[in-house]
């Protein structure tokens, strides 16, 4: 990887579109710095604390402005609804699936619907926040027309505004810019929370030998997760595909080997941040009314609800009365593995891709057209996604369980090292092809 770094910056051209990402993301911190006008901020940051590690995620997605209460406190995630959202429309509408289909006209009108439901999605999002936390201390001078407005304003516009820099870096930059800044967002609080670590467990310790397994304990972990990624990203199934030989004309063609590339984590990271958010939501509306997660005498049972589902509570072995709140827990690894296969048998069509196999000339080896091939196919595909989950649960657990067995409580976690990793081998991939590209074209130019 060093390498291929070291050999992009060799390349004019590469080095400007690297150089020229690089200020984008400058410009997207000093962003993150700016303040709403007329926002309590020390309000947010107590209300964030006593979310435990509820909003670790949300807060490391936004780089920290979600609690500096900055006008990109929204960061790309209206963006990325947006997205998920016209994708799977995409495959519940034929018609916006004959658009995607289509060619770069249908494509370019999808992407213009996904900008426009990025801002509406801003401004739902936005406007919820300000009122919902206007009466409560959010803002200083009440909740007025004037303070709502300039929150919702501050807000989109700080959302619209990365959608346009994201484009912008995937247009004359390096990768794809909303993924860039998703992951420099996320790589910005860790220097932070590494901090964290090291005062917790390191500096913290009893001795210097308990210092030091400490110190082990937490790089071996890092490490360990972040192979176990990148195993989970570039696992791939080969499916094998003979084409059979047809006369052309004079010419015989076809008899060609292929195979059907099938990802072990065909979902991504959407899973994990479809179980997250799910379970996160009653908690933030709640906060809405004012209603925190309790066990007291007094508590409701909303409130143990609440207790539930705040991951904070999961995995608590100090003490042993609040462990049954890890049935939290089992509910997200549920919710996960249901993510993980519904997510890919949506973008995912087998009956399709035997249709298209057989119009092709082309069979899987050993296994007959039509419905054998489906039926493969899905017994294939259902093995794989089980093997995917299980990865993607054990990445999103340690942590978990980090924080709730030992206060390892940082930003970062199991959800956010996928995207790190993921985007980083991505952008590393586009590097090394463009690179590849420029070495082709100097080879027919010298000849």
């Amino acid at each position: 990887m060093l390498e291929t770094i070291r050999n992009a910056f060799k390349v004019k051209d590469i080095r400007k579109r690297l150089l020229y990402t690089f200020i984008i993301l400058v410009l997207v911190r000093i962003g993150s710095q700016l303040p709403i006008p007329g926002v309590n901020r020390e309000y947010v940051l107590k209300w964030f604390s006593d979310q435990t590690s509820a909003m670790n995620f949300f807060n490391a997605m936004t780089g920290g402005s979600f609690t500096k209460m900055s006008v990109f406190a929204l960061s790309i995630t209206p963006y990325i609804t947006s997205s998920i959202i016209m994708q799977l429309l995409t495959i519940a509408i034929p018609k916006l699936e004959e658009m995607q289909k289509d060619g770069e006209d249908g494509r370019k009108k999808i992407a213009e619907w996904t900008r426009y439901g990025t801002i509406i999605l801003s401004i739902i999002e936005s406007a919820a926040f300000a009122v919902g936390f206007g009466n409560q201390g959010l803002l200083q001078d009440g909740l007025g027309v004037k303070s709502l407005t300039v929150v919702v304003l501050s807000l989109t516009a700080g959302s619209a505004l990365l959608m346009w820099l994201g484009e912008q870096i995937t247009e004359k930059g390096i990768g794809n810019g909303i993924s860039i800044i998703l992951m420099f967002n996320i790589v910005s609080g860790m220097p932070a929370d590494f901090g964290s670590l090291y005062v917790t467990f390191i500096q913290g310790a009893s001795s210097t030998t308990n210092a030091l397994i400490a110190a082990v304990v937490i790089v071996a972990l890092v490490l360990a997760m972040i192979v176990l990624i990148i195993m989970l990203q570039d696992a791939i199934r080969r499916i094998p595909v003979q084409y059979a030989k047809k006369l052309q004309g004079r010419k015989m063609v076809g008899g060609q080997s292929s195979f059907i590339p099938l990802k072990v984590n065909t979902a991504g990271v959407i899973p994990v941040i479809f179980a997250s958010s799910l379970l996160s939501l009653p908690i933030i509306i709640s906060s809405f009314a004012g209603i925190s997660p309790s066990s007291g005498k007094g508590a409701t049972f909303w409130q143990k609800v609440l207790k539930v589902c705040n991951q904070g509570d999961w995995c608590n072995f100090k003490n042993f009365g609040e462990f049954k709140y890890t049935l939290g827990l089992l509910i997200y690894i549920a919710l996960l593995i249901f993510f993980a296969y519904f997510y890919t048998n949506i973008t995912f069509n087998p009956v399709e891709v035997a249709a298209n196999l057989k119009k092709s000339g082309g069979f899987i080896t050993g296994i007959r057209p039509g419905k054998p091939t489906v039926d493969y196919l899905n017994n294939v595909l259902n093995k794989i996604i089980f093997i995917g989950a299980v990865g993607l649960m054990i990445i999103a657990v340690v942590p978990i369980f980090c924080s709730g067995a030992f206060g390892a409580n940082v930003g970062f976690g199991g959800t956010s090292l996928i995207i790190v990793v993921g985007v980083v081998l991505e952008t590393i991939k586009q590097i090394e092809s463009q690179m590849l590209v420029r070495n082709y074209k100097g080879f027919l130019s010298d000849n």
